[in-house]
């Protein structure tokens, strides 16, 4: 009895110091995951193709949470996109306020807001569309950052290893 005590209890000893590693666990036999980085372009006007990208981002989100995976998603905003940053009306430019616009403005400021707050999506504007436009920073909504250009950006997120997504 005291020799099967002693070898049982020798490869526990060394089970527990890490120095026996567990035949057949996969947890310790698998690689780390490498975080999930993802750019979306919007450049475009119409607020149904943004809600339809929002519904894409929360989707994504959704997943790589449920796997409990690392994400680092960002949205870069610019041309046409600006209308969705600002509530500004942007009288008297190519991306003047529509009634469409006026209609969803709110919703999809507020769903934006959510993706940032909630879930760590990070939102970044153009600063040559802002400045083509003579907009004032102080008009565009709370938590978008700024990038000097969204096309650079968008490039030097890709060479980081960033996906590209856009929605048509």
């Amino acid at each position: 009895m005291k020799a099967f005590i002693r070898l049982t209890v020798f490869p526990a000893a060394l089970l527990l110091a890490g120095m026996l590693p567990l035949a057949g666990n996969t947890a310790v036999a698998a690689e780390a995951v490498p975080m999930a980085k993802v750019v979306w372009h919007v450049d475009f006007t119409d607020p149904r193709r943004l809600s339809a990208m929002i519904q894409n981002v929360n989707n994504m989100v959704t997943t790589y949470q449920n796997k409990l995976e690392d994400y680092d998603i960002r949205i870069v905003f610019l041309a046409g996109g600006i209308r969705f940053v600002t509530e500004d009306p942007l009288k008297g430019t190519p991306f003047e306020e529509d009634a469409d616009l006026k209609q969803r403005r709110t919703d999809l400021i507020l769903r934006l807001q959510q993706l940032r707050e909630l879930h760590g999506v990070k939102l970044e504007l153009c600063e040559i569309t802002r400045e083509v436009l003579n907009l004032a920073k102080t008009k565009i909504i709370p938590g978008v950052a700024s990038v000097r250009s969204g096309v650079v950006r968008i490039a030097e997120l890709q060479h980081q290893g960033f996906a590209y997504l856009k929605i048509e």
